[in-house]
């Protein structure tokens, strides 16, 4: 049988690769782009979101996450939870509606899945506006809906099977019968603007229409028992907790409150109030009236601020006695709900949280505590507060750094109430993290966010600043929202999304941090590079300034980018946490594009599109730049910011391009051959193979690149090795560094031993200059050590976690560029091995990181390199042998943001951003899972609790259980906190 085996296939190797590799995308970070409605149910104590995408997610207790997707990209318009079940409704854009259940799984976990959708129709040639819905009540029977039309018309229909109750429609014309004849000569009803079901009695619902009239309607005798007559365009209705009053408000900024009586007189508002008159003001789009012990309500809603100097704000006002503020977002609020007491017994509201859900952010208000302070969310973190210029994971922290890092976020978010996350639904099944992981984000107003990536929940641990050590002109929106006592209205600014930069100089491009020693190296947009270390008490220092001069004073180079920043002189006062004690300022101050710390040399090597140079932090001197600058780089010297590019120059290297593609291949390959000053030391074989016009029909010919092209000094990796550079009989450390044209550089360095350290200087000498034959962008460097295992991380031996590098045998030099990985026998730099990664269809690597796979069977482990492709697909590829494993398709080729932004982990998981908010968390390894796993259900004595007995809810109840499975939800399907029964007699306004 062994001749009919493939070459290569080894049936162990296959059981054991499916063991160590699995790809799957597990969960969703960060907070939800581009959402557009919002939905709360008070009795399963769970959050919706539903976005412009068509996506809806929902959330419970911290870990107890859903998702769910319409079929078709439609924006959500509004979420419905049906009361006492586990279903959702949704009415999309296209004025479809969609039912999904939260439904048991065998594996004993719940699963957001949609049971049916259903499209409203009118009779035929009926304009679209007659079955246009506008408003949705889910009425407290579980079986009804209530759908308010542009045309007026109330529409009754079942639930889970979507049948219209043709009968039961309430029309325009028969609400119209008894309004008053001065109503009628004045205007027309218009759309059906909200529906609400009376708190006390199910036989009641509210519907309130456009143009003012607010019409109570009994739904046993079909007919309007109370009408309430409004002056102004009507926005939303709210029931008082014991229905005898309701709340309307209005699009000119007003609210209203109608007494509810026994009769049927006609009666005329209790109050009714600009809160922010007499001025023209904003509507108010949504209110909320809540009751407390001590008699004095609770009055929230949105808008109604004055249109001339506030109407640019995003306001929501809490009114409670004399205390009264208007809370001013930062992005566009899409909706809100007030959390209170759920138990419906209870005689009060007593109001504990206010949600709302901005453009941009979750903000959550405790209304208990004194000030009204905000919560920080432990899901829903608004990642994009700063937009995000780079990522960088650390895996497995140590716990005494963890501490600290905490320790230091605590007091920054002292502010914070300490109140217990509201939203608590559902039973988070997951088990704890096995490891301490941090995913640190780089922003462009110049912070580094700090963020818990151990478990499903993705929280803010601490945030740190760079700003303080340069001089920036301060945001003049600063003191917009710094109100005095007396002045009206009372606006304080909650949230943290704020996308101004002060100066987009100080974005951070470059992160590193080393866990076992607690230093941190930053690099920003203007070349700066700050190094920092931990310190748990609040600091007054004088930070260091060195300046690395990359051009080295070469004539015939001109800056023509952004200006260095300027530098405060004197102490500076830093915050507990992350402290800044040098600062290396690279000239020109072009963005830093590679960044390396080796925390046991006290070293930190740092690369632009001009050269690289190398530090020491300890001596705090520059050791050694070098300049890799090719004379046509001139676009290297534009900056990142300069938005206009030289049309004469842009129209010569299309002309060059165009002439360079005439030049017959084997000209061009033996141009470079010629060309190149250091040779890779390839075999005769090997060069005669480039020579060959045929190749193998999967691979496509790797594109040789002329040294003239731009940004071919761009140094895209730097790296420390303790390795045999010189010669076989004697390791030093080195410094390696990679170019955009293909190029390494290799420098022996000469650290002092640490009783001298401070005594003699760190020496440098370049010992290797290695050019790859086509000149393709170096994206990674690994040395291997005599077993052919990657080198370990500074410090890591010295803690133990990781065992001493084998220096008996020889090491070799892995070099990753775009087109194909190679190794290199090390001290002569000869090569060894290749795997060209070019294929038919131009596939180029991005992104590559060495990778930790363990069997999830075994106690198996090894190490890999995952290589994310710029066709979104991701590659394991074997070490040593460098023989392709697994290739798994990730992120659209398309996405061309979201594969530059992809961080792999140690430990074969990886993010990468699907919006700017949003992080996509996948893993390549079984073994390393983190995924939502939740489960929502409900007791079994709920039932048909809710059922009223009215008989037109008796018929649907009939109705419904003829139905097939899934019209009727058994005691799996509904979600379990358990509650009186006696919350049948009551439906919450939120759901």
């Amino acid at each position: 049988m062994r001749r009919f085996l493939r070459p290569g296939h080894d049936p162990i190797r296959e059981r054991l690769k499916r063991d160590l590799f699995q790809f799957n995308k597990t969960v969703e970070h960060g907070f939800p782009h581009q959402p557009s409605a919002l939905g709360y149910s008070s009795f399963l104590h769970l959050m919706a979101i539903g976005t412009r995408s068509g996506a809806i997610k929902v959330y419970g207790a911290p870990g107890v996450e859903f998702m769910g997707l319409h079929e078709e990209t439609n924006t959500v318009m509004q979420i419905h939870f049906i009361p006492g079940q586990c279903r959702l409704l949704t009415l999309l854009d296209d004025n479809s509606l969609h039912l999904w259940t939260l439904k048991q799984t065998h594996s004993n976990m719940s699963e957001l899945q949609e049971e049916r959708h259903f499209t409203l129709r009118g009779p035929p040639g009926s304009p679209p506006s007659a079955t246009q819905v506008t408003a949705i009540l889910a009425h407290s029977s579980q079986e009804l809906l209530y759908l308010g039309t542009e045309s007026g018309n109330v529409f009754v229909v079942e639930i889970p099977s979507f049948r219209v109750l043709e009968d039961r429609t309430i029309s325009p014309d028969v609400v119209l019968q008894r309004v008053p004849e001065e109503y009628l000569n004045r205007r027309s009803l218009e759309l059906v603007e909200a529906l609400r079901e009376h708190p006390q009695n199910p036989n009641q619902i509210l519907i309130g229409y456009s143009k003012g009239l607010i019409v109570l309607w009994d739904l046993i005798n079909n007919k309007a028992t109370h009408h309430f007559l409004g002056n102004q365009q009507l926005e939303n209705l709210f029931w008082q907790r014991n229905g005898r009053q309701i709340i309307s408000c209005h699009y000119d900024g007003s609210y209203a409150q109608w007494p509810v009586s026994s009769d049927d007189r006609q009666p005329e508002p209790l109050e009714s109030k600009v809160p922010y008159g007499p001025f023209p003001c904003k509507a108010i789009s949504k209110i909320y009236w809540q009751t407390t012990k001590n008699g004095l309500p609770y009055i929230i809603f949105q808008g109604g601020m004055p249109r001339a100097s506030y109407g640019d704000r995003h306001s929501i006002s809490v009114v409670y006695g004399n205390q009264q503020t208007a809370f001013d977002f930062t992005s566009r609020v899409i909706d809100f709900f007030v959390i209170a007491n759920a138990d419906p017994l209870a005689e009060f509201d007593d109001p504990s949280a206010m949600v709302v859900l901005a453009e941009e952010e979750l903000v959550v208000i405790d209304l208990m505590s004194p000030g009204w302070p905000s919560v920080q969310p432990p899901y829903l973190a608004s990642l994009h507060c700063s937009a995000i210029t780079c990522s960088h994971h650390v895996s497995n922290i140590p716990l005494k750094l963890w501490e600290r890092i905490i320790s230091a976020g605590s007091k920054q978010n002292s502010q914070f109430s300490n109140m217990q996350w509201p939203i608590n639904g559902g039973t988070s099944k997951a088990p704890d993290p096995p490891q301490r992981d941090l995913l640190l984000t780089g922003h462009e107003d110049g912070t580094v966010r700090f963020w818990n990536a151990s478990g499903v929940c993705l929280n803010l641990l601490y945030k740190l600043s760079t700003v303080r050590v340069f001089l920036t002109d301060a945001d003049p929106n600063d003191n917009l929202n710094q109100m005095g006592e007396d002045e009206w209205p009372p606006l304080r600014k909650v949230g943290s999304f704020d996308p101004y930069s002060d100066d987009p100089r100080l974005g951070i491009q470059k992160i590193f941090l080393c866990k076992y020693s607690s230093y941190l190296a930053v690099a920003g947009t203007a070349g700066q590079v700050l190094v920092m270390e931990l310190n748990d008490e609040e600091a007054e220092q004088v930070v260091d300034h060195s300046e690395a001069d990359l051009l080295q004073d070469q004539e015939g180079y001109r800056w023509k980018g952004h200006e260095r920043l300027k530098t405060k002189d004197g102490p500076v006062r830093f915050e507990p946490g992350f402290q800044p004690f040098v600062l290396v300022q690279c000239q020109p101050p072009a963005v830093v594009t590679s960044l390396a710390l080796h925390s046991e040399w006290k070293l930190v090597a740092f690369g632009t599109s001009h050269g690289f140079g190398l530090f020491d932090h300890q001596q705090k001197r520059l050791v050694f730049v070098k300049c890799t600058l090719h004379p046509s780089d001139q676009l290297a010297l534009e900056g990142p910011l300069s938005r206009v590019k030289s049309l004469k120059k842009s129209l010569r290297q299309s002309f060059r391009r165009m002439r360079r593609s005439r030049v017959s291949n084997r000209k061009r390959r033996t141009a470079e051959v010629r060309g190149c000053a250091v040779q890779e030391g390839i075999s005769r074989h090997d060069h005669d193979a480039l020579q060959e016009i045929e190749l193998a029909p999967v691979q496509r010919k790797i594109e040789a690149r002329s040294a003239e092209d731009s940004f071919t000094g761009f140094v895209r990796t730097l790296y420390f090795a303790d390795t045999f550079l010189r010669d076989s009989s004697r390791h030093c450390p080195s410094l390696w560094a990679g170019t955009n044209g293909g190029t390494v550089y290799a420098f022996c360095l000469r650290v002092p031993p640490a009783e001298r350290r401070m005594d003699e200087p760190v020496r440098a000498e370049q010992a290797k200059e290695i050019q790859l034959m086509h000149r393709a962008p170096v994206i990674g460097i690994v040395v291997l050590d005599g077993q052919s295992t990657p080198l370990p991380e500074p410090l890591e031996v010295a803690h133990d976690l990781s065992k001493s590098p084998n220096m008996q045998g020889s090491h070799q030099l892995l070099v990753v560029s775009e087109e194909q990985l190679k190794v290199f026998t090390l001290p002569k730099v000869g090569s060894k091995l290749k795997l060209k990664l070019t294929a038919l269809e131009g596939c180029r690597v991005r992104k590559v990181t060495v990778t930790n796979f363990a069997s999830c069977k075994s106690e198996h482990s090894e190490n890999d390199l995952a290589v994310l492709t710029n066709l979104g697909d991701i590659q394991i590829i074997s070490l040593p042998a460098l023989k392709i494993q697994v290739r798994y398709p990730c992120i659209r080729k398309e996405d061309v943001s979201g594969i530059a932004s992809c961080v792999f982990t140690r430990y074969g998981q990886g993010f990468y951003l699907i919006s700017p908010s949003e992080f996509e968390r996948f893993s390549l390894s079984p073994k390393w899972l983190v995924e939502p796993r939740c489960l929502v259900k409900v007791p079994e004595n709920i039932g048909n609790s809710h059922v009223h007995s009215t008989p037109g809810v008796e018929k649907a109840s009939r109705i419904s259980n003829k139905t097939s499975g899934i019209g009727k939800l058994g005691p799996p399907d509904v979600l379990g906190l358990q509650l009186p029964s006696s919350l049948a007699n009551r439906t919450s306004g939120q759901e």
